[in-house]
């Protein structure tokens, strides 16, 4: 379950225009894996519990969704205003996910795709939404302007209020999922059972 975020923001001075222009762009996607432990089902996972990803305050996931994001900003002073005129983003997110270090028996073997599978998808929805928070950073920052500010200082202050809120909103969005993918009858609750009965 991705909790955790990396979250690098290049804050440059943004600022809207009359033409503004935004960047077709693509984020990165990679998978890294660690190893586990284990024959069973029931070993698989207490070794994802022993070796898991640390999140938050040191907290043992299952998998993990990081991600690193920088910006290339143009802006232009316009007479007394300061106007953006392009941002790209550049977007590497990476999943990590357990792998077990040796070959399972055949039954642990289809417990466990299934159940890995499942985790990946998870982790995918959490990689859409950071996308998403990328997306509307792009649409609030170009386009922006501020009066009075032929230097591009005074909107670095607004740009960065902004990009906290979304940044806010969209760890608020991932953390409600998870909580609901690990609910009794949740998603990943269901695939923790069925890892560990090898069903």
């Amino acid at each position: 379950m991705g909790l955790g975020i990396r979250f690098y923001l290049l804050v440059a001075c943004l600022v809207s225009l009359p033409v503004v222009a935004h960047a077709q762009w693509q984020a990165v996607e990679k998978v890294k894996t660690y190893a586990i432990a284990g024959k069973s089902g029931a070993e698989l996972y207490e070794s994802i519990g022993g070796r898991g990803p640390e999140v938050g305050s040191k907290v043992r996931a299952i998998a993990y969704t990081g991600f690193k994001l920088t910006w290339t900003r143009k802006y232009e002073p316009q007479g007394s205003s300061c106007v953006l005129v392009s941002a790209q983003p550049k977007l590497i997110i990476t999943y990590t996910l357990p792998k077990p270090a040796e070959q399972l028996p055949a039954s642990t073997r289809r417990s466990w795709e299934t159940f890995i599978a499942g985790v990946h998808k998870h982790e995918l929805v959490h990689g859409e939404m950071i996308k998403d928070m990328v997306k509307e950073i792009e649409a609030v920052s170009v386009g922006l302007s501020a009066a009075d500010d032929p230097d591009c200082r005074k909107i670095r202050a607004d740009l960065t209020t902004r990009l906290a809120e979304i940044s806010n909103k969209e760890r608020q969005r991932a953390r409600d999922f998870d909580k609901t993918e690990l609910s009794d009858g949740g998603n990943l609750q269901q695939l923790v059972l069925k890892l560990v009965r090898e069903r």
